[in-house]
This record gives C-alpha cells, sequence and structure tokens, in this order.
C-alpha cells in the first residue's frame, strides 16, 4: 500500500495520526507513571497541590515517531529526496536523545550542568549529520545575491545554540498546565505553513507530527491537568522545534527566512532570556529556581491560571502570523487580521473579567478584615 496525494494531504495525515496516538496512549503512560510512583511532588515554585505523573512525554514522542513511521511505511516520503529524508531521521535520533536527557532527569534529578552537558554533545552530533545552520544571506553587507557561507567553527557554533537555547526555553515554559504544549503546538503550526510557503516539505511534514502530538497530549494536560510532560518531554519539544526550524526555514539561506523560526519563537526566548539577566543581575545562577518567568508575572498581576494560558496562546499566535506574513504565505494578510483580532479580543474580556473579579473580591477581603477585628476585640475583652 501507498500513500498518494499531495504533500499537503500527507501532512494532514501526519497530524491526524499522530494527534490520535498521543490522545490514546496518554492515559495508558498515567496508569504506568501511578503504578510506579513517577510523580512530581508539590512545592512552593508549583502551581499544582497533588502529586503529578511526569512521564507525559513518553505519550508525545511516540504519537511523533509512530506518525513519522507509519507515513514512511506507506511510501509518504516518497516525494521527498534522499538527502531531505535523512534529514528526517536525524532529527528523529536527535529529539529521541534530548529526550532521554530529560527522562533521565526526570526519574534521577540531575543536576543543570551534565544536562546542560549532554545537550551540547548531542547537538554537536546533530550538526555533524547535517541539521545545521551554513549560510546566511547578508544583502545589507554585501551586493552579490549569493549566501555567505559560514565558517564549519562559525557554523557549530549557531547551531548549538540555537538548538540547546529553543530546548530550554519551551523547558523553562513549562510552568503552567498546558502552556509549553500549546505554546509548542501552535508554533509548529507556524512551521507547517512557513515551510510549504519555501518548499520544505520534510519540514513540514515534521512539524505536522509535532503540532498533533501537542494537540493529543493537551486533551490531558489542559488546567486541571492529569499528567504533565516533564524535563523528557519539554527536552523533546524545544529540541525538534529548533531543528525543525534548521531543517525548513533556515535551510532557505536568506536573512528573512533564517529569521522565521525566531519570530514565531520570540516569546519564550525573550522569557528565557529576561529570567538569565535578572537572576545574574542578583548574583545567582542562571539555573537558580525562581518565580521571575513571565507566566509567573501574570498569576501576579491577577490573572487566572487559564487566563494566563491563554493570553500567551493569543500572542504566540499572532507572532505565527506575522512570521506567516513576512514568509508570504498565502492570505497571509487576513490570517494576521484574524490573529490581531483574536488578540485584541482575548485581551479586552480578560481585563475586563479581571476588573470584575477584582470589583468582587474587594467587599469580600473588607468583610473578612471586619471579621478579624471583631474577633480581635472579643479576644482583648
Amino acid at each position: 500500500m501507498t500513500l498518494a496525494g499531495t504533500p499537503l494531504a500527507v501532512a494532514v495525515g501526519i497530524f491526524v495520526t499522530s494527534t490520535l496516538i498521543t490522545t490514546a496512549i496518554a492515559p495508558w503512560v498515567m496508569q504506568l507513571g501511578l503504578r510506579h510512583g513517577f510523580t512530581d511532588a508539590p512545592d512552593a515554585r508549583k502551581q499544582h497541590s497533588v502529586p503529578m505523573v511526569r512521564l507525559g512525554g513518553i505519550a508525545m514522542v511516540l504519537g511523533f515517531c509512530l506518525a513519522l513511521g507509519l507515513t514512511w511505511l506507506l511510501g509518504g516520503f516518497g516525494m521527498l529526496t534522499p538527502a531531505r529524508d535523512q534529514l528526517i531521521w536525524t532529527t528523529l535520533a536527535g529529539s529521541l536523545c534530548f529526550f532521554v536527557i530529560g527522562l533521565a532527569d526526570d526519574l534521577l534529578s540531575l543536576s543543570p550542568w551534565p544536562r546542560l552537558a549532554g545537550q551540547v554533545a548531542v547537538a554537536v552530533v546533530v550538526w555533524s549529520q547535517g541539521v545545521q545552520i551554513g549560510a546566511i544571506d547578508l544583502p545589507w553587507l554585501s551586493s552579490s545575491a549569493e549566501a555567505v557561507i559560514l565558517p564549519d567553527v562559525i557554523s557549530l557554533l549557531a547551531t548549538v545554540i540555537w538548538l540547546v537555547g529553543i530546548t530550554n526555553a519551551i523547558n523553562w515554559l513549562d510552568g503552567l498546565d498546558g502552556l509549553a504544549a500549546g505554546v509548542a503546538g501552535i508554533a509548529a503550526i507556524g512551521l507547517v505553513s512557513v515551510s510549504f510557503s519555501l518548499h520544505q516539505v520534510a519540514a513540514a511534514f515534521l512539524a505536522a507530527s509535532l503540532a498533533g502530538c501537542c494537540l493529543g497530549f493537551l486533551r490531558h494536560n489542559f488546567n486541571p491537568a492529569r499528567i504533565f510532560m516533564g524535563d523528557g518531554g519539554s527536552y523533546f519539544l524545544g529540541f525538534s522545534l529548533a531543528a525543525i526550524s534548521i531543517v525548513g526555514p533556515a535551510k532557505g539561506l536568506t536573512t528573512v527566512s533564517l529569521l522565521l523560526p525566531l519570530l514565531i519563537l520570540s516569546l519564550p526566548l525573550a522569557d528565557m532570556s529576561a529570567v538569565i539577566m535578572g537572576r545574574l543581575r542578583s548574583g545567582r545562577s542562571p539555573f537558580y529556581p525562581d518565580r521571575r518567568h513571565l507566566h509567573h508575572r501574570l498569576l501576579r498581576a491577577g490573572f487566572s491560571h487559564r487566563r494566563t494560558v491563554l493570553l500567551i496562546y493569543v500572542f504566540t499566535q499572532w507572532l505565527a502570523s506575522i512570521a506567516m506574513v513576512v514568509a508570504n504565505v498565502e492570505m497571509r494578510f487576513l490570517w494576521l487580521a484574524l490573529a490581531t483580532a483574536i488578540l485584541v479580543g482575548t485581551v479586552m474580556v480578560m481585563q475586563r473579567h479581571r476588573h470584575s473579579d477584582i470589583v468582587i473580591d474587594a467587599p469580600e477581603q473588607e468583610s473578612q478584615q471586619e471579621c478579624a477585628q471583631s474577633c480581635c476585640s472579643d479576644s482583648r475583652g
């Protein structure tokens, strides 16, 4: 049996397959984690109040890999050149290695430096196999139309920083139910559209599978979550997004295409950069755990758990729509207008609800204060 159809039809099939597999496997992983005690205990920095299974990344990895494997068995990769086909398997192998590093941390609680060393080592191997930022077009520095080929040392450094940086940005974003999976899923959908516009079919297939496993996992991870992805899942998502952006948009070898994934993923990258700078200014390690992240700030500003997550979702989809405009995606301005309307409408509705919550809570707080004062006066009498 051979899978026939256009690349878009194959991508849709990959997305649906990945979604269904991840949705079906997640409950099994949940039972496995509960049976063996692989849970995440609550503490002062975390939002959950009861132990939660932290092996959800297993379901996402299986959904991602099985969807791509089935597509390959059915001949869906037949439209790709051998070089493009190889990049898919290299990306898949790298994502599995990053998942193993994160899973080891979930099970053994590794310190940050061994994890970072493992990430760098895998990124170097992946670079050597062709997943690399190898050239860039700088039209304002050169009148020639040819891209500037980066020296191996610069290419290696840029690739490792990109892969490791995006991975840890997504990992640090995983602080609220459904946040990392939703943002990664939206970013993956944006990469699907951008990759097709740049005729990078291999990257589009990878991004479609990643978007599907994120959607399937959200069925069990959105607030109130029943399972967490753990570091294994967040490392897998982060590396996959970073590698797909190199395999796809950055392979266009133009300044614009190199900036597309940076634009789509700018929110988690900006959050990570701000957190690191804040910790360094405080004289602490960049890995010191605290509550400086964007989602922590929104919670302190009075937004609820779900509203915080949804607000970050809509801002991410707006950034993805801007990347689609830059990439000249079909109907790009329609998508931008729709994304802008969603963003503005969401902010206005949330502000109205937040104001209503403050007005409602104020009398209750006053009543509690009066009651406390009355109790104190009675006790003194």
